[in-house]
């Protein structure tokens, strides 16, 4: 099983993206195993404790968009979430469940700042040795 580990942020169509990239790789329903990072930064740590079982990586609208990407076109997945340092916690995922990619979704950017990548994902290139792919979002 190819496992490809997806960190997602709050956006919607990045999300999608990234799932949909997954779901057009080769043989995706029978040889992929996708996990779906959601990182959540300071949110709900405020919370009282009777609230905090609200605070679930599921209740993302862009973690919603992609499993259900991945499940319409049969792709099995999982959603992990934590409140590390966002890269720490993608490489720590990454590691953790010995994924075989990462897919990440970059941001927009005028034609010189293509060149230049997002302090997450510039960080996450340089401190990996797994593949790592920058899908943006499907209206770019």
């Amino acid at each position: 099983m190819y496992r490809v580990l997806l960190p997602v942020d709050t956006d919607d169509d990045r999300a999608r993206a990234q799932a949909t990239y997954v779901t057009e790789l080769p043989e995706a329903s029978e040889a992929v195993e996708a996990i779906v990072l959601f990182v959540f930064q300071g949110e709900g740590e405020e919370l009282p404790d009777e609230l905090q079982r609200f605070n679930s990586a599921s209740r993302i609208s862009s973690v919603r968009t992609a499993t259900e990407t991945l499940e319409a076109n049969g792709v099995p997945y999982s959603v992990v979430e934590d409140s590390r340092d966002t890269v720490d916690d993608i490489l720590a995922v990454a590691d953790e469940h010995d994924v075989d990619s990462i897919v990440l979704g970059g941001r927009k950017r005028s034609p010189v700042g293509k060149a230049i990548f997002g302090s997450v994902t510039q960080s996450v290139i340089l401190e990996t040795d797994r593949p790592v792919v920058v899908t943006g979002s499907r209206d770019e």
